[in-house]
């Protein structure tokens, strides 16, 4: 399948600040993930092939042709930025015909398309609301709206299940596979792996602005469940606990916590550990106050893959 993204060595850096190093990527018509931690560089990765900011060094290609300065480009790429850039005083009518105004529809055209794109995420009811009146799920499918009104064949899509409820997510989760059906190419970044894995199978993990890996699913899988896990037991017998669970090949480490209320568990095998522990704490009718797992998070993960 060709290959409708291309960069080749794209780098940006603010000032000292290294936003994007190095970054050579083809991209295939379909949905692709952008995981990352926040601050990995996910955002200006999207920004720069987008048009919306230049890179340092290294290029950026779609449909084989250079994206700064190409108007005809534009038109054929929708962009949904994390942050909300509106005018306040704007209703959402009125901000979504501007913008398809300003693609050179006709007034028809601009008509049906926005009451097309509201419908699509819901908002036909609220169209007439100022937007400084809409909630952060309101103002977060109007950002999607105006991404897809014009029938792009890129769509950018910069965490935009945040601020949704799960309901929500649900519906845009469906929308976005749909689009892949129809031969679009769709990115969408997230910090959230369950969020990505709904969505698609292909996956770029990006992090402190390099890019990490990419590939399918299951080899993502595979770097992550290689990061040993940390397991908080607050009970009331931590030491009981902390003595059974010694001398197992997948617990790493065992400490007290602070309180020396809880046991801290360092596991590479989770699900081996959880059945453990659960087999444990009913055979000894032990009271859980609390089990938490402090580093549950794409930051520590990351951070684990590239100390390695």
């Amino acid at each position: 399948m060709t290959a409708v993204i291309e960069t080749s060595k794209l780098s940006k850096w603010y000032g000292n600040v290294l936003g994007l190093s190095d970054v050579s990527l083809e991209i295939e018509p379909g949905v692709t993930g952008l995981l990352g931690p926040n601050g990995a560089g996910k955002s200006t990765f999207l920004k720069l092939i987008t048009g919306q900011i230049r890179p340092s060094i290294g290029t950026v290609r779609i449909f084989d042709q250079k994206v700064q300065n190409n108007q005809a480009l534009f038109s054929r790429i929708g962009f949904c930025p994390e942050h909300d850039s509106f005018y306040e005083e704007m209703t959402g009518w009125v901000f979504l015909t501007s913008l398809l105004k300003l693609q050179g529809f006709s007034a028809g055209e601009i008509r049906s398309r926005a009451e097309k794109a509201l419908d699509i995420v819901e908002l036909s009811a609220d169209k007439d609301r100022l937007i400084r009146a809409y909630s952060r799920g309101m103002r977060q499918r109007l950002k999607f709206a105006q991404a897809i009104a014009h029938d792009p064949e890129v769509i950018i899509l910069d965490e935009p299940l945040s601020g949704l409820d799960p309901l929500g997510k649900r519906k845009l989760i469906r929308l976005i596979k749909a689009y892949r059906e129809e031969g679009k190419t769709v990115i969408v970044s997230s910090h959230v792996l369950p969020e990505i894995e709904a969505l698609t199978r292909t996956i770029i993990l990006i992090h402190q602005g390099k890019v990490f890996a990419k590939g399918d699913i299951h080899y993502i899988r595979d770097l992550i469940e290689s990061h040993p896990h940390m397991v908080s037991i607050r009970c009331d017998n931590p030491r009981g606990l902390a003595g059974q669970l010694l001398g197992e090949d997948y617990v790493l480490k065992v400490r007290f916590g602070p309180d020396r209320r809880s046991v801290l568990v360092e596991t590479n095998n989770r699900d081996k550990f959880f059945a453990l522990l659960l087999s444990l704490l009913v055979k000894n009718q032990m009271e859980v106050e609390e089990i938490t797992s402090p580093d549950d998070n794409l930051q520590a993960v990351f951070d684990y893959l590239v100390g390695k």
